[in-house]
This record gives structure tokens, C-alpha cells and sequence, in this order.
């Protein structure tokens, strides 16, 4: 008792070790507490949208676009490299989506999510960094049960919007040939990860919105033939890449499930369609717009709508 009574009398006592006691345990405690939390606290990424396509198409103009909000007018750019993002907000007043020029401003009125639109390059030789994204889409669980992303630091991607040039989408054009097949190799790599999902939990749904740009200029296609032109292009290759499948002998049952996993869409359907990918969860749509006269505003409210 008497070597308590005697403790609290020294630290009741000013002196100079109590001071600088004292003093180190007011600095170190909030550091330590902050420390503590971050750790504890996993970091939340921002949900992601992907800009891809074949080069040309417009889609550093449509995320400059976006970006700026602006007058309406996109600015000149140049072919990407390197996937870019950059940092853009939806806002909401009520249940209505504010058109993304009144989202871009600071005093924007409603509630507000942040997101990351990524440029990703069109090039034949680049185009692994959109295809890397994609595979890397599902988030892997670290043994330490804290969400991991292999897709590069980035968020879970919520959507993907494939920019096409609808002035070069005639059917037998090179165009057409080209931005199909790039389009086949993503709607393929999203039916595999939709699969990867049968045993074992079924990941998020990546939904896709083809953006027929450039509907300023007399040559382009309405947004119902780039639909249809597409969808022909997209079967053709379909046909191509699995020759032999159906023409073998073997019946469908006898082929492997391999087999018919490589087979996009409906497996042995004559024609392929887009609303065969909803059998995988996957969403098809296709929507005209222009970035040189700023109407993308049914574009922003597809992205909006899944961030």
C-alpha cells in the first residue's frame, strides 16, 4: 500500500520525467491508434469502368469528354499507349442520373459515387492490357481473407464499353472484320470467367455496352445495323474458330466440355446473337451516339446505372 501511496505521489508531482512521460503518451497514442485502424481496415477500390475497341474509335475523346464535362465539343487527343484512368463522379438527385456535365461540376446537388474510367489502348499489339483487366476481374481472396485485385490496383470493373467507329462497320468492310474480332475476344474472356463461376461462387456480372460513335457523318450506321452487322461478323468468326466441332461426326453430347466452352454463346446455335450471352449473365447492348457533337448522354446513364 505504501509503495502505491509513494508511486502516485511521484507521478502527482511535477517533474520533468513526468512531463516528458506525459508528453510521449499524448503524440505516440493517436499514431499508434491510426496505424491500428489502417491496417485493420482493408482499402476500398474504386468500381471501374473499361474503355475499349479498336484504335480510332474514340475513346480517349470520350473519356477527355467525361472528364471535362465542358461545352460539349471533345479535344483533340492521341492514340493511348498505356492505360489511363481518371477519377470521375455520378451524381443522383432523387432517382434521376444528373447528366455528366452537371456531374462534373464541384456544387453538383444529390448524393455522389466516385469511379475510375480507363482508357485502355486499341492497338492489335496493346491490347493485352484490356484483355489483362479483364481476365484479372474476379478478386482473389489473400490467405489473410483480405480481397486482393489482380487487375492492376484498380477496382472491380462494373462495365465495359467497347467504342466502335460506326462510319467503318459495313458488312464485308475490314472495319467490321477487325472490330468484331476484338469484340469476340472479350465477350470469350467474359463467358470464361462466367463459367469459372459454376464451382465455385458466381462473380459479379460484367455487363457490356457496344458505343456506336461517330453518328455525325453521313456514312455511319444506325445503331440497329451496327447491332446486326456485328452480330453476323461476331457468328462468322464464331464458325471459323470451331470449325470441325459440328461437322466432325461426334454428337453434342459426346463432345468434351472443353469444346464447348470455347464456343461463344449458345452452343451449337446456326446464328449467334447477343441475347445468347445472358445465358452467362451478360448483358449486350448497343447504343449510337457522338463525341464530336457531345451526345454521349445515353452512354453516361448506362454507366451510371452500374456504378
Amino acid at each position: 500500500m505504501e509503495q502505491l501511496k509513494d508511486a502516485l505521489e511521484y507521478i502527482l508531482t511535477p517533474s520533468p520525467a513526468v512531463f516528458i512521460v506525459g508528453g510521449l503518451i499524448v503524440l505516440l497514442v493517436p499514431i499508434l491508434v491510426h496505424i491500428f485502424v489502417e491496417r485493420a481496415t482493408p482499402y476500398a477500390a474504386l468500381p471501374s469502368i473499361l474503355l475499349v475497341g479498336p484504335a480510332g474509335g474514340g475513346k480517349t475523346s470520350l473519356q477527355a469528354l467525361l472528364e471535362r464535362g465542358g461545352d460539349g465539343h471533345a479535344p483533340a487527343t492521341h492514340t493511348s499507349q498505356t492505360p489511363q484512368p481518371v477519377e470521375l463522379t455520378v451524381s443522383r438527385d432523387g432517382m434521376s442520373i444528373l447528366p455528366f456535365r452537371e456531374s462534373a461540376r464541384d456544387d453538383a446537388p444529390g448524393s455522389h459515387k466516385k469511379f475510375l474510367l480507363v482508357d485502355t489502348p486499341g492497338h492489335g499489339k496493346l491490347r493485352n492490357h484490356a484483355m489483362d483487366r479483364i481476365a484479372g476481374a474476379v478478386s482473389k481472396t489473400s490467405g489473410n481473407g483480405k480481397k486482393e485485385s489482380s487487375s492492376g490496383g484498380a477496382g472491380p470493373v462494373r462495365g465495359i464499353v467497347f467504342v466502335v467507329d460506326a462510319a467503318a462497320l459495313d458488312d464485308g468492310d475490314g472495319g467490321l472484320a477487325a472490330a468484331a474480332a476484338y469484340l469476340y475476344d472479350v465477350l470469350m474472356a467474359l463467358q470464361r470467367r462466367a463459367g469459372a463461376g459454376r464451382t465455385s461462387r458466381a462473380p459479379s456480372a460484367i455487363h457490356v455496352l457496344v458505343a456506336a460513335n461517330k453518328l455525325d457523318l453521313f456514312t455511319a450506321l444506325p445503331a440497329s445495323l451496327v447491332r446486326s452487322n456485328l452480330e453476323a461478323e461476331l457468328g462468322r468468326i464464331r464458325q471459323s474458330r470451331s470449325k470441325g466441332l459440328l461437322d466432325s461426326g461426334v454428337g453434342i453430347d459426346d463432345i468434351g466440355s472443353e469444346e464447348q466452352d470455347a464456343w461463344l454463346g449458345q452452343y451449337g446455335s446456326d446464328k449467334f446473337t447477343f441475347s445468347q450471352m445472358r445465358e452467362f449473365d451478360i448483358e449486350v447492348d448497343v447504343i449510337g451516339g457522338s463525341v464530336l457533337e457531345g451526345k454521349v448522354d445515353k452512354w453516361w446513364d448506362w454507366i451510371a446505372e452500374r456504378i
